[in-house]
């Protein structure tokens, strides 16, 4: 562990102990909600954003327990840079959250094929750029939690108009699912949250609705009237999120999948009950594609 001018070295680990969180997306909706309960907690925080100025300000209540560091996800040396920073800083990286990230509407058919791309970027390669960043911290530590952000749709899709984001939280869960095994022998954990709709600006200023042509208008553009523009608001709290998050994080065991949010809990076991449906009616069909199996069966 290398030394620390600046502040108290953190402890490592679970419990009550004092840890140092890396957070991306710092600057608002539940990345802001989560450096803000990080800190109410007594924990130390690397927030990063595109403009830190923002978040220096915003946090400047905590002084030294609060590093703020400017940050373009899509950026691998940026990445390097930043977590190096923070290692610098605190002399470790306990929690690291890949939050930032953001959706823009238009249906497949008529996206901008550099919109959709620069959304994978961010959404996908920009996990993968952090946390490839971390990864040779936390595993000289032998310690660490990784937080993937992905979202409900990231379980069980469909959501017309959002493709290239819920391509990349599929793609996000992927990834985290083999980083998980690779990392366990070196102790470290990983925990995909899912939230569905909370308080936020992801569907305000974050999000660029894109022409929806009238041929789209009953998938797209009434999922964007009903739940992405809806006036009553989203039904998810961030600081109670943010506060689970936090408290989640402190155990000594985690879910290798958090689902947050009355939408996203309901999804979740829906989607799993059908899939599960699903694979016992064609058991037969799918065994009967191996050698040495019965063939042909009977389709369902």
């Amino acid at each position: 562990m290398s030394d620390n001018t600046n502040n108290g070295t953190a402890q490592a680990g679970s419990g009550g102990e004092e840890q140092v969180w890396f957070i991306t997306g710092s600057s608002r909706g539940l990345g802001r909600a989560l450096t803000t309960a990080a800190l109410q907690a007594g924990d130390l925080v690397v927030a990063t954003a595109r403009r830190p100025e923002v978040l220096a300000e915003a946090f400047a209540a905590f002084g030294e327990r609060m590093l703020p560091l400017a940050l373009d996800v899509t950026d691998p040396e940026a990445a390097r840079a930043a977590v190096a920073a923070a290692v610098q800083r605190f002399g470790r990286i306990d929690v690291l959250v890949n939050n930032a990230g953001y959706a823009n509407v238009s249906p497949i058919e008529t996206s901008d094929d550099g919109d959709f791309r620069a959304q994978f970027e961010t959404n996908f390669w920009g996990v993968y750029n952090v946390t490839r960043a971390a990864l040779p911290t936390l595993r000289r530590q032998g310690s660490g939690t990784v937080v993937q952000f992905s979202s409900i749709g990231g379980r069980v899709g469909g959501s017309p108009g959002i493709a290239s984001y819920q391509a990349a939280k599929f793609a996000v869960d992927g990834f985290s699912r083999v980083l998980a095994t690779e990392t366990a022998p070196f102790g470290v954990r990983v925990m995909v949250v899912e939230p569905s709709g909370f308080a936020t600006d992801w569907a305000g200023s974050s999000m660029t609705v894109h022409g929806i042509p009238e041929a789209y208008d009953a998938t797209v553009g009434e999922m964007n009237r009903r739940v992405r523009q809806a006036t009553d608001g989203a039904a998810g709290d961030p600081e109670r999120a943010a506060e689970i998050i936090v408290r989640t994080v402190h155990r000594a065991e985690i879910p290798s999948h958090l689902p947050l949010g009355v939408n996203a809990a309901t999804m979740a076991l829906d989607h799993s009950r059908h899939q599960t449906a699903q694979a016992v009616t064609w058991e037969k069909v799918s065994r009967s594609a191996d050698f040495g199996e019965p063939y042909p069966v009977v389709l369902p």
